[in-house]
């Protein structure tokens, strides 16, 4: 029963962070540059979206599927499982290193540029990464779906010679 528990939260938690990858590059490719206190209220959504969905379910999935690994001896001794495992930590430090630290200062940048302050240099730069981060973790995200639906025998077994 804690088997399916754990893949439940794990697939709940998957669903959750390409939903909220999906929801942040459609918000960024459709922001109004027209007006700025627009874009400034895009970008304070794009990260409400990172803040209440993407986190917490990288942190879902990441829990739920370290736990997976320790309750299922099979995942142990599974090359697969340890190479999600590694790629899970890796989109959770990105998100939080790239994607999140600079959506929030983008959305900073945009509230300055509502006043007449702000640097549109460090906003450009702010986007850039953003853009690329949503895009590279997307991609681990798809990579570890993969993996999880493959499962390829990532080891050797000792040749048998008859």
């Amino acid at each position: 029963m804690l088997r399916k528990i754990l893949k439940f939260l794990h697939e709940v938690g998957a669903i959750g962070v390409l939903g909220a990858i999906a929801s942040c590059i459609v918000l960024v490719a459709t922001a109004p540059t027209q007006s700025l206190a627009q874009f400034a209220v895009v970008r304070q959504s794009i990260v409400a979206v990172q803040q209440w969905i993407l986190l917490p379910s990288l942190l879902l999935v990441l829990v739920s599927g370290l736990l997976s690994i320790a309750a299922n001896g099979v995942f142990m001794n599974a090359g697969w499982a340890w190479i999600k495992a590694l790629l899970g930590v890796s989109m959770f430090e990105g998100s939080l290193l790239t994607i999140s630290s600079r959506s929030r200062e983008a959305a900073e940048l945009s509230a300055l540029a509502v006043t007449g302050q702000g640097d549109p240099q460090l906003l450009a730069e702010a986007l850039r990464t953003e853009w690329g981060g949503l895009w590279i973790i997307g991609a681990v995200s798809v990579a570890n779906i993969v993996l999880a639906v493959w499962r390829p025998r990532l080891t050797s077994s000792p040749r048998v010679d008859s």
